[in-house]
């Protein structure tokens, strides 16, 4: 299976992107992919998710959990952005 690749970065860098927030996840970024793109970006941010949860973290340190969970929490966000875009145009993301 060949590597996807948007706007020229891979879909790892892409979703490493979306969990510093440099790129916002939106129907009109996602409007130029394709079905293997747009699945294989879905993959790669449940990877980039399991990823950042298994990093270690100081538990006294409440500026690194909050910054740990802005992560998550973008990815997520993005995970459903990318779930209702492709059920509207009946996408299965397997």
């Amino acid at each position: 299976m060949p590597t996807s690749s948007i706007r020229g970065k891979s879909l790892k860098a892409v979703a490493y992107d979306i969990a510093e927030g440099y790129i916002a996840v939106n129907p009109l970024f996602l409007k130029p992919l394709d079905t293997d793109s747009l699945t294989g970006l879905y993959h790669e941010i449940m990877q980039t998710q399991i990823m950042i949860r298994g990093e270690k973290f100081v538990v006294s340190d409440t500026q690194a959990i909050r910054w740990r969970n802005v992560r998550l929490q973008r990815l997520h966000s993005a995970l459903m952005i990318i779930k209702n875009f492709a059920r509207e145009r009946r996408i299965i993301l397997v």
